[in-house]
């Protein structure tokens, strides 16, 4: 994927922010846009996209061809008549710096009821007749969703392996009857998959006119408890009562004596194989209809993946796992063309995944938080060792904010000693030749100059946050996610100054200021 010099802003919608208890895909995503072009950068990168559940982790969706209600925009549906200003006007308000899932989930679920049951009256005939041609063109994924969706509301919310055995196991009869019996949730479920949609795809072109490439996320595996899986349980090991027989995860290592144990059901590569990877090319078809550019989390596992039965309580006795290696990015080509793939490569890498990844013209990642320490990985990612074709990130949404690492002590989460702490502090020190005062700015500067051809930095790094702007921890189940940054906080002096060092990196803008006017019916930030 050849690129030039450029440089973004890794920031997801649910952190903008707004007055309904969530970050939208409304006027704030557009205004940040246009703060996007005046601070000179061309990169929007997002988390994935899809809707949540438990945890409210966007890597833990439960469709991967959905997108989330949560990002619809009421600004959006107050404006094309379809919310009335009286039910927006009895919208529960929220605080605006952090996102409070637990309480926003069910208003906006609420809200978003009224606005389905009022669809046919408030929305005109070419809207509908838009409704009806979008249920018709996304069949393939939309019906298992809706009546997924439909069916686990009617079991209490609980996973589908614990719903009664003619759902979990999909009789024809079965689903029939539950179609006819919750047409009204599966239809509510299928408007707001139409809303967000809509939403989106307004976005993106406003996105396309201004420049800005928006940079998407899909993991590698999906969730257990998903229509993915319980719609397509061929594909992956499952057993007869729908419990994966193994699953996924990564062995013990630097970080983790004890591995990573992440649950999710593993693939049938074979039978992906002889059916042409035709699930995979349409998961990817999907996805580049949303954004131009995807990052592809735990891409090694294409070559290997650390397989590990499902009775094991720890990812410690697993095994190495041969994957579909070349053949599916092979299939992936002759099906959509050219792949603008990001290879989420960090880690313990082998030389094999290397391989894959160069075969293809995949940029990997390198994050400056691991280039300093004494972990056999930190000389690989200091600046000086980047190929061009590289991806280089201050941190990414699982590492603590530039300021809350470089200032963390032992013993509050780390599992660093406070000599390796101090010795990795003056070794930064040493290489950006600070004295760490802005130690974000220093070492945003050092991604922007770095050979890589893109750099990335999450906005929390801008704006100069402590650990308290950290978007998640890994392996911590509550408390993630929840980040949003406060309007005012984009200020013309933080946007002159993150233009000027990537202009100085020779990372240029290249565009007249009337290129990017304000969208006119959109607030400043």
């Amino acid at each position: 994927m050849a690129a030039h010099r450029e440089s973004g802003i890794l920031l997801h919608p649910t952190s903008l922010p707004g007055h309904y208890g969530i970050g939208e895909v409304g006027p704030s995503a557009y205004a940040f846009v246009d703060w996007l072009c005046r601070a000179g950068q061309h990169l929007w990168q997002i988390l994935p996209l899809g809707p949540t559940s438990y945890g409210d982790s966007p890597y833990q969706s439960l469709s991967t061809f959905a997108g989330n209600p949560l990002l619809i925009s009421f600004d959006l549906l107050l404006e094309d008549g379809l919310l009335a200003p009286s039910r927006a006007a009895q919208f529960p308000r929220f605080p605006g710096e952090t996102v409070d899932f637990g309480a926003v989930i069910p208003a906006r679920k609420q809200a978003l009821g009224t606005v389905c049951r009022g669809f046919n009256q408030r929305a005109g005939p070419e809207r509908r007749a838009a409704f009806d041609r979008f249920c018709a063109e996304q069949a393939s994924w939309l019906d298992d969703y809706a009546l997924f969706v439909a069916l686990k509301e009617a079991h209490g919310l609980r996973a589908w392996t614990e719903w009664a055995p003619e759902y979990r196991n999909r009789e024809a009869g079965a689903l029939r009857r539950a179609g006819r019996k919750l047409q009204i949730a599966v239809r509510n479920a299928k408007l707001q998959q139409y809303l967000f949609f809509d939403h989106w795809h307004r976005l993106r072109e406003y996105c396309a006119r201004h420049s800005i490439r928006l940079i998407g996320d899909i993991p590698i595996f999906v969730a257990h408890d998903s229509s993915d899986v319980w719609a397509h349980r061929e594909l992956f090991y499952i057993e007869d009562d729908g419990l994966p027989t193994v699953i996924a995860g990564v062995p013990p290592d630097y970080f983790s004596a004890d591995g990573q144990r992440w649950g999710n059901p593993l693939y049938r590569w074979e039978v992906h194989e002889e059916t042409g990877y035709s699930w995979w090319i349409e998961r990817m078809r999907s996805v580049f209809d949303l954004v131009d550019i995807v990052r592809i989390d735990h891409f090694r596992g294409f070559e290997a993946y650390w397989e590990i039965a499902a009775a094991e309580e720890t990812a410690i006795h697993g095994r190495w796992v041969p994957g579909p290696k070349h053949r599916i990015f092979e299939a992936l080509e002759g099906a959509l063309g050219d792949l603008p793939i990001i290879a989420e490569d960090l880690g313990v890498i082998t030389p094999e995944v290397e391989a894959l990844r160069d075969r293809f013209g995949f940029p990997g990642m390198r994050v400056l938080q691991f280039a300093f320490g004494s972990d056999p990985m930190a000389e690989d990612y200091r600046p000086e060792a980047f190929p061009g074709n590289t991806v280089c990130y201050t941190g990414t949404h699982d590492n603590d904010t530039t300021r809350g690492w470089f200032w963390s002590e032992a013993g509050k989460g780390s599992t660093r000693s406070r000599e390796e702490i101090e010795s990795e502090r003056r070794t930064i020190l040493e290489y950006v030749g600070t004295d760490g005062t802005e130690i974000h700015w220093d070492l945003i500067s050092v991604a922007a100059h770095s050979p890589a051809d893109r750099a990335i930095y999450p906005l929390q790094d801008l704006l100069g946050l402590d650990t308290s702007g950290r978007m998640n921890v890994p392996g911590e189940p509550a408390g993630n996610w929840g980040w949003r940054f406060r309007p005012g906080q984009l200020t013309p002096e933080l946007e002159q100054r993150i233009r000027a060092i990537c202009a100085s990196a020779n990372r240029p803008d290249g565009r007249e200021a009337s290129e990017y006017c304000p969208f006119p019916e959109v607030s400043a930030l």
